[in-house]
């Protein structure tokens, strides 16, 4: 993350992003597959198995494949290079990705509890979660209580961060606000799906 000032001179917190070049690597039909798609490939390698190659005979040795859904998959050919230069300054975009793990995390740190009092004859129960069940009704834990777990690791998508600049020469891809994940994560970026327009501050 960084700073991007604006003609205006205001500052906006914005993540750079490396986005592409991908490149289509195959192309789903309805009347062969049951459906349209398109699949893409991100990020050369040199470590590919036989039958990964084989599936990229003539396509550079692309790491990370993804499938997406579209309704115009025709419009596509195999080997089509997709770049940053589909977006512009203004577009609404969501950021899907692997979010940071925490590992195993108790209930104040993964749901943010306040704990329990250190009086009253407490003395070693300052950080638990309290009682988890009533009583004779229902009788039960609750489904999907919170409770100490696995925090973190998890796909998560941030929406509506707008675009604020487009470097297709370097492949870059300024959005604004946080993305999920840790540096040198991978990304999966998709024009907004509810496209609201951030509120002006």
């Amino acid at each position: 993350m960084t700073r991007h000032f604006a003609e205006d001179g205001t500052a906006a917190p914005v993540t750079v992003i490396e986005a592409g070049p991908c490149f289509v690597t195959q192309i789903k039909s309805r009347e062969r597959d049951g459906y349209a798609a398109i699949q893409i490939g991100f990020e050369e390698s040199k470590r590919l198995n036989s039958p990964e190659r084989g599936h990229l005979k003539g396509l550079p040795a692309l790491r990370h494949l993804r499938e997406v859904r579209t309704d115009d998959a025709e419009g596509y050919q195999r080997g089509q290079r997709i770049d940053v230069s589909m977006f512009k300054p203004g577009d609404i975009v969501d950021v899907i990705g692997v979010s940071k793990g925490r590992g195993y995390a108790g209930v104040m740190k993964r749901h943010g509890f306040g704990g329990g009092p250190i009086t009253h004859g407490q003395s070693d129960r300052q950080r638990h979660p309290g009682a988890i069940a009533s009583g004779t009704t229902p009788g039960n834990i609750i489904k999907g209580l919170r409770m100490a777990g696995q925090m973190g690791a998890e796909r998560v998508t941030v929406q509506n961060l707008r675009v604020e600049m487009v470097d297709p020469e370097r492949n870059l891809l300024v959005v604004r606000g946080a993305v999920p994940g840790a540096a040198d994560g991978l990304l999966f970026i998709r024009k907004g799906v509810k496209t609201r327009q951030p509120r002006k501050r």
